[in-house]
């Protein structure tokens, strides 16, 4: 609230200046020089201050435009940390996947079983993965949202052990009541997983190398909310199947 009550402040300053520059360039040419008085200044702030009143939206266009800015600055940068990794992000030998292992196309997911929106995003990026047997999906779970987000991942991790991530995967986002480690072992017994097996897995130093990298690689790369999708090293944020199967098309 603080950062974007600021955004709007500073987007009031820049759109006031910007109508000293456009209501008043000829004046400034003329004198060449700044006001010699209070009077003076106050009559300019209420000639400012009667545009403003007489048509509001340039403030509220203004302040748009430069919250798109900032949002496609940072979205720059952000994309400039993922070409920084783009090792670690697509091809980490110890990250699940479906798909083409040496495609030209990968689509990376980083996702909380816990999280609201990407249970929104699963039956989306199922339809996608659908009709895309050329392209390389990449699973990257991570442990943000809730308290049973941690075993949650673990067990699907624990799950590719035995050959079985992408069951175990849409049956975590696809389970029914609440949540909590017993309740994702008895999804796990349930696809004919060795449950013992799965929870031993789900502590080993394999599985914790593997959570440790997906943190580290979300602190690198700036990911702070799930779900968070990366096509071929650009961040795509939406939650729609057509959106990334459009993107995806412009890339073949």
């Amino acid at each position: 609230m603080k950062k974007s009550l600021f955004i709007s402040i500073l987007a009031l300053l820049f759109s006031a200046a910007a109508l000293v520059k456009v209501f008043y360039p000829c004046q400034k040419a003329e004198e060449n020089k700044a006001p010699e008085s209070k009077a003076e200044t106050a009559v300019a702030a209420a000639d400012i201050e009667a545009v403003l009143n007489e048509k509001p939206e340039i403030i509220i266009n203004a302040m748009q435009k430069y919250q798109e800015k900032m949002q496609e600055q940072a979205l720059e940068a952000a994309s400039q940390l993922v070409k920084d990794n783009i090792e670690e992000v697509n091809n980490d030998p110890n990250t699940p996947f479906v798909g083409d292992e040496d495609a030209e196309i990968v689509l990376v997911e980083f996702f909380d079983y816990a999280c609201s929106f990407c249970h929104r995003l699963f039956p989306e990026l199922n339809e996608v993965m659908a009709n895309n047997s050329d392209v390389k999906f990449v699973f990257k779970p991570v442990a943000f949202v809730a308290p049973y987000s941690d075993y949650a991942a673990r067990a699907a991790l624990a799950a590719a052990e035995q050959g079985k991530f992408i069951e175990m995967h849409n049956a975590l986002f696809t389970i029914e009541g609440p949540v909590d480690e017993n309740k994702i072992n008895e999804v796990a017994e349930k696809l004919g997983l060795d449950v013992e097996k799965l929870k031993a897995d789900a502590n080993s130093e394999k599985i914790n190398a593997i959570m440790q990298a997906n943190d580290e690689l979300t602190g690198k790369i700036q990911v702070s909310g799930v779900p968070t999708l990366i096509l071929n090293g650009n961040l795509l944020q939406t939650l729609d199947a057509d959106t990334i199967q459009n993107r995806i098309d412009e890339l073949k």
